[in-house]
């Protein structure tokens, strides 16, 4: 089987990670703001993902994963959680540091290779920001989660977006991390910043 192109691995990563913890779905300007690209190429690439049979499109339309593109986008997704988890755990990387990285590394590692660092590991079943990692066989398990902005009070918190490094390290040396209680002052005062994707457990 030919490699398949990083970019479209990339594409389905990003793709299915967008709808991962809440319900709105994906669009091609969506899409072009996440991976930062121009609204015209990320077109192109989402016709070659048509193409490809890893996803479904209708212009202006919500962009939908197929069963060929979700396996992908897991099988990627294992890569690159666990090589987070691997970079935090053992190679002293924080929390903050291994998104780069791994989204360089998790095209180049072969399977073998992931699945000796996930023995390794213990077979965890999240990243270093509660992402949950799907499993060889791409079982994958989101927890019940919401937003603590739509938390009546506070919570324990099972997940932290990693798309802002500089806040990763401000709520770390505030104590907010993965596991931790967030009390209702603590929610008050986090519901004021828009940038703060923070996950709490439902109810």
């Amino acid at each position: 089987m030919a490699a398949t192109p990083t970019a479209v691995e990339d594409y389905v990563k990003v793709i299915y990670a967008h709808t991962e913890w809440q319900p709105v779905p994906i669009t091609t300007g969506l899409l072009a703001s996440r991976l930062g690209l121009a609204a015209s190429s990320v077109t192109e690439m989402v016709k070659k993902l048509v193409a490809l049979g890893l996803a479904v499109h209708e212009p202006y339309g919500a962009i939908d994963l197929t069963p060929d593109g979700t396996a992908l986008a897991l099988r990627m997704l294992r890569r690159h959680r666990l090589i987070e988890t691997w970079l935090v755990q053992h190679v002293g990387y924080g929390w903050d540091e291994v998104h780069d990285e791994a989204e360089v590394l998790e095209h180049a590692v072969s399977d073998r290779l992931l699945d000796a660092l996930d023995a390794q590991l213990g077979f965890p079943s999240r990243d270093p920001h509660g992402d949950p990692i799907p499993t060889a066989d791409g079982t994958v398990t989101v927890p019940a989660a919401l937003l603590l902005a739509d938390a009546a009070a506070g919570g324990r918190v099972v997940r932290i977006s990693d798309r802002d490094p500089e806040l990763l390290r401000t709520l770390e040396s505030e104590g907010i991390v993965v596991g931790a209680v967030v009390d209702a002052r603590q929610r008050a005062a986090l519901g004021g910043d828009a940038r703060v994707s923070i996950w709490v457990e439902a109810p």
